[in-house]
């Protein structure tokens, strides 16, 4: 089986040949059916005079730079098929994110591989080309021979990517489902390098992504992009997936970003959120901003004073998926009314009949709910804190402040 290399760039207007050799018209696109085949080439889109033909892969004998020869005649009229996903209406200078490389790159040319497979040529995408290259080929299509531009870019380093790595940009849910197109490649990335991708993409290509996401990554993306940003995403979405996003946040972060949100619209996610999330977003939007109870989350661990160890590493286990985000234990009275602050590293050495107060820190500290955010970051300074506990004006307990908090806080103002 041969192989070697075709750009679409090349390909463009070459003439289009039936079984006689007469001319029958000039390529104008190829497409690919990505539900058949993901890389072939399936049809290609011929131009005879006013209408357009359609010709399947398995209808040309060869392809390449001297034309499109046929092996079949029976041609139909060209008709929009949006399950195609055609190289130059939908792929050739639109914007792409490519998945390793973690950014927006435009397309300048397309890179095929050709085989010859069962008597005639097959075209497979092998990657999208991005440099210096693929723009010489433009700017001289059609003024040079394809052969000499060939040589003169032999001389420019390649810039390309791999068809696999490329995510197209689709804001259609229901296109994006003909055309197969998935967000695997970008879920598997970083959550603050994708985020850096979607501060840089259009309103319609930012809602596209977060509308064909699993919630819990889009929460995660969503937690690392700008403030302003986040808030245009929210207000993009249908009421019921911001709500499916929000549910899988952080209480604080929903309550900031529902904050920032005109009353009515922030009443139809919060009413499509589910009870118990709700509820704690609630509780932290009664409170401003600016002070302690809006900085605060409801993710925290309290247990009786009498607690021992053993008893509390029970619970630990139960909430391992949360423990990186646990950096101390709350001992509370039977009022609620915290006494006790017990650093998560203590716990882990000791015997387990040891009660957790014997393992509290001195002194305790605390911030009231009311108190203002400057006091919050001055207390986290003095004292080195991770974490920091939020009691109501009886000394009850009712949320905790974490370091991360206080860092994003500091990284906005």
């Amino acid at each position: 089986m041969a192989e070697d290399f075709l750009y679409l760039s090349e390909l463009l207007g070459v003439k289009v040949y039936d079984l006689k050799g007469r001319r029958i018209g000039t390529l104008r696109d190829a497409a690919l059916v990505p539900l058949i085949d993901p890389v072939r080439i399936d049809r290609y889109l011929v131009g005879a005079g006013p209408v357009w033909l359609s010709i399947r892969y398995d209808q040309v004998h060869t392809v390449d730079l001297d034309g499109v020869h046929l092996k079949d005649e029976r041609l139909t009229p060209y008709h929009s098929d949006e399950y195609m996903l055609r190289m130059v209406r939908d792929l050739l200078d639109q914007q792409i994110i490519d998945a390793l490389g973690r950014k927006v790159v435009r397309v300048n040319d397309v890179t095929f591989t050709r085989h010859s497979e069962g008597g005639h040529d097959v075209l497979r995408i092998l990657e999208v080309d991005i440099g210096v290259r693929s723009i010489l080929r433009r700017v001289l299509r059609g003024l040079v021979p394809p052969a000499i531009i060939r040589k003169l870019q032999a001389r420019i380093p390649p810039h390309s990517i791999s068809w696999e790595s490329c995510n197209i940009l689709e804001s259609d849910p229901q296109r994006r489902v003909r055309l197969n197109i998935s967000n695997k490649l970008l879920e598997n990335m970083h959550p603050a390098d994708l985020a850096d991708i979607v501060e840089t993409l259009g309103h319609e290509d930012r809602q596209a992504i977060f509308n064909t996401m699993d919630s819990e990554t889009a929460a995660e993306l969503l937690s690392e992009v700008e403030p302003e940003i986040q808030t245009r995403i929210i207000e993009s979405l249908e009421a019921e997936k911001a709500a499916d996003i929000l549910d899988e946040m952080d209480p604080s972060e929903a309550a900031d970003l529902l904050n920032e949100l005109e009353e009515d619209r922030s009443e139809q996610i919060l009413d499509e959120m589910e009870p118990e999330g709700k509820e704690e977003v609630e509780e932290l939007l009664e409170f401003r901003d600016d002070r302690a109870g809006g900085m605060m989350n409801t993710g925290y661990l309290a247990f009786p004073q009498e607690t021992a160890v053993a008893e509390a590493m029970v619970e630990l286990r139960k909430s391992e998926e949360n423990l990186e985000d646990i950096h101390d234990l709350f001992l509370v009275d039977e009022d609620e009314k915290l006494r006790f602050t017990v650093p998560l590293a203590r716990i882990f050495f000791a015997p387990g009949e040891t009660k957790l107060r014997d393992l509290a820190a001195d002194p305790l500290l605390s911030v009231h709910s009311d108190e203002h955010q400057d006091r919050v970051t001055e207390m986290f300074d003095k004292y080195n804190l991770l974490s920091l506990p939020v009691v109501d004006e009886d000394g009850t307990l009712v949320g905790v402040i974490m370091v991360d908090d206080v860092v994003a806080l500091l990284r906005n103002s």
